[in-house]
Formats: C-alpha cells, sequence, structure tokens
C-alpha cells in the first residue's frame, strides 16, 4: 500500500513539472509591443489655448494628463510614461514633437479641449427715421433696430484625431529623421534603413509600410477611446482626420499618435465636468482603459508563435 502511495506522489510530481513546459511564454518572458507613452498635455504658460467661463484648456489639459499618468503608471506599470510638460510651461508644437522622439516613444497621445461658437440671437425692436438726401431730394425712411446677444453652445462630446492622409508625407518624413536615433526597427529591416537612401526602393517601400502600420495602429487606439468614452456615457463625436490643415505634433512624431478633445469648455455643463475631479479622472479612465485593450491586442500579435514585430 505505502509503495502504491508513493509511486503514485510520484506521477503526480511528474505531471506537474510536464505540464509547467507550455508552448506559450511566461507572461514576464512575454514581448512588449509598447515600452513608453509619451503624454502631451496641450498648449502651455503663454498659450491659454480654448477658454471657458473661469477655466482654460491649458489647465484642464494639464490637469487630465496628470491623472491619466498616474493611472497609467498604476494600471500599466511594465509601460514607462514621458510627460512633454508636468507645469505650466510653453513650448512649439515642433519642440513638443522634438520632445516625443528623443524620448523614443511607442505612442504618443496628445490632450485637448475643444470649442464651438457661441449661439447668436436678434430681436426687432423698433425702427428708427432716417433721412438721407439723393439728387437734392431729401428721402426718409425707416430703419429696423435689432437687439443682438449671444448664448453658450450646446455642443458636447469628445473626438479623436489622428494625422491626415494628405500628411503621409510628413510622417514618414519624421520616420526618416528618426532612423540614426531610435531602434525601433526590426531585425530584418535595421540593416537596410540604417542609412537610408532616399534612391533606394527597398528602402522607400519599408519607411511607407511602417507609415501605414502606424496609420492603422493611430486609427484602431482613435476608434477604442471614443468606443471607451461612449461606454462611460459621453457623447462621442467619433474618430476624425484632418486632412486638409492637418494637425502638425500628430505627423511629425515617430510613432502612432492620436489627439484627444476630452470636451467643449465653451459648453457651461461640460466645463463644470472637465474641471471637477470625478469628471478628470472619468476622462483618464476611459483613456487608460482604451490603450489596456490596444496593448492587449498588440502583444496578442506579437507573441503569436513564429510571429516576430517591432515594437510600435
Amino acid at each position: 500500500m505505502y509503495r502504491k502511495f508513493a509511486a503514485f506522489v510520484l506521477l503526480s510530481f511528474i505531471w506537474l513539472g510536464l505540464s509547467s513546459f507550455e508552448t506559450k511564454p511566461p507572461k514576464n518572458l512575454q514581448k512588449q509591443a509598447i515600452h513608453k507613452i509619451v503624454i502631451d498635455a496641450g498648449h502651455g504658460g503663454s498659450d491659454p489655448g480654448t477658454k471657458g467661463k473661469y477655466s482654460t484648456e491649458k489647465d484642464v489639459s494639464l490637469a487630465v494628463a496628470l491623472k491619466l499618468q498616474k493611472l497609467l503608471n498604476d494600471q500599466i506599470p511594465e509601460v514607462e510614461t514621458y510627460m512633454t510638460r508636468t507645469t505650466d510651461i510653453y513650448d512649439k508644437v515642433t519642440v513638443k514633437a522634438q520632445k516625443a522622439n528623443a524620448a523614443k516613444g511607442d505612442l504618443f497621445i496628445a490632450i485637448h479641449c475643444n470649442e464651438a461658437a457661441p449661439n447668436r440671437h436678434s430681436e426687432l425692436i423698433g425702427y428708427k427715421t432716417v433721412t438721407t438726401k439723393k439728387k437734392g431730394k431729401k428721402i426718409t425712411k425707416k430703419v429696423p433696430q435689432y437687439k443682438t446677444w449671444t448664448t453658450p453652445s450646446e455642443v458636447v462630446g469628445t473626438e479623436t484625431y489622428i494625422w491626415g492622409i494628405a500628411k503621409k508625407d510628413e510622417k514618414e518624413k519624421a520616420i526618416q529623421e528618426s532612423l540614426s536615433e531610435n531602434d525601433f526597427i526590426d531585425s530584418a529591416s535595421a540593416a537596410e534603413l540604417k542609412n537610408f537612401n532616399p534612391t533606394d526602393p527597398k528602402q522607400i517601400l519599408a519607411i511607407s509600410l511602417r507609415t501605414e502600420q502606424y496609420s492603422e495602429r493611430s486609427r484602431n487606439l482613435a476608434l477604442t477611446v471614443e468606443e471607451e468614452f461612449e461606454k462611460s456615457g459621453r457623447v462621442s463625436r467619433g474618430a476624425k482626420q484632418r486632412n486638409e490643415k492637418g494637425i502638425w505634433v500628430l505627423q511629425a512624431t515617430n510613432m502612432p499618435a492620436i489627439l484627444i478633445e476630452i470636451g467643449f469648455l465653451s459648453n457651461p455643463e461640460e466645463e463644470d465636468y472637465l474641471n471637477s475631479e470625478s469628471g478628470q479622472t472619468e476622462v483618464a479612465n476611459s483613456i487608460v482603459k482604451a490603450i489596456r485593450r490596444y496593448k492587449f491586442s498588440l502583444d496578442n500579435k506579437l507573441n503569436k508563435p513564429g510571429k516576430t514585430n517591432s515594437n510600435k
């Protein structure tokens, strides 16, 4: 009886040992698609951005950006975060892009606030008699008089932007200029692109494919961000592109990039929401949930058996 029991225990240990050898690598050994996220709080310093009744875009965007950084550090500790600003300072968009590229980020997220023109109203309040001369004759006519005033816009909601299709050349240029500094390229194309030759068809194709990859990932994240806003009860105005004008900082960063308009300061109710602790936390939470979904999808693709991919 004792021998049977000992044999059973021995077989159990052997089975447990064999079952621990899985084809899927342990979580701590899995490749990570995202190592660093760059967070850019819009405007700052001498540039207040959009002005609400009592608050400014530069202050609200910074408050939400700081909350976003903390939540990311708490919930996704394996990913580093980098802030383009943590205080009320002003940087040109060129400097913001340079900071992001120098930080070697894998994802760029800009936080902004929106505005809409006020509603204009007019009311006829009477007539004014006006006398003019025409060819020596006096002409009297009544001119209508109006009272005019404005009321705040009722427009509310979120919008998330990626760079416009028309700005593909600028994005490719940002990737090319960062090749000598960044090590984001996978081993298969690193040798080809280390010293970029604009006349080499293979290198041109590699840059174009990388740009398309960034565009697809940016679009997917933008759609996911808006989905999470809708889930939290916000009005989503969708994921968008600004094709003609573009958004310079998005196409100048060497990574997938989105700009999130978290709400309208021109709407009094939304301004109150965006200035409240609960509102700012809810906004930041929605963005984190979207990033977690985005990262999960990329990590799964990266860690498929036989799959090789770049960090970005």
